[in-house]
């Protein structure tokens, strides 16, 4: 017997909910300097709806660089302002959407 999704009713296998969420999400991507003048990338505004973990993986994996997730906040290493949004918009995130500051 297949699960059934508690948000949408359907199946989990068909199940909308996350492709849903993913257009609805406006996303802001910054970058500070942190202690002993390291930059770090932050990428706000993407909700519990989505796997962030699982973007998090991503976005660690094809940059490679060091990350962690802290406060529904995803921080990377470095300065990855520029190829950050590519990654979102392949992952299914609408580019417009999609803040660079």
């Amino acid at each position: 017997m297949t699960e059934i999704c508690p948000n949408c009713g359907l199946p989990k296998d068909i199940c909308a909910c996350e492709t849903i969420a993913k257009e609805e999400e406006k996303i802001r991507i910054s970058s500070i300097r942190k202690r002993f003048g390291k930059r770090v990338t932050l990428i706000e505004g993407i909700s519990r709806d989505v796997n962030s973990k699982g973007i998090l993986k991503e976005l660690k994996t094809k940059l490679a660089c060091g990350g962690t997730m802290k406060d529904d906040v995803i921080e990377l290493q470095g300065d990855h302002r520029r190829r950050i949004k590519e990654i979102l918009v392949k992952l299914g995130f609408p580019g417009d959407k999609i803040e660079v500051s």
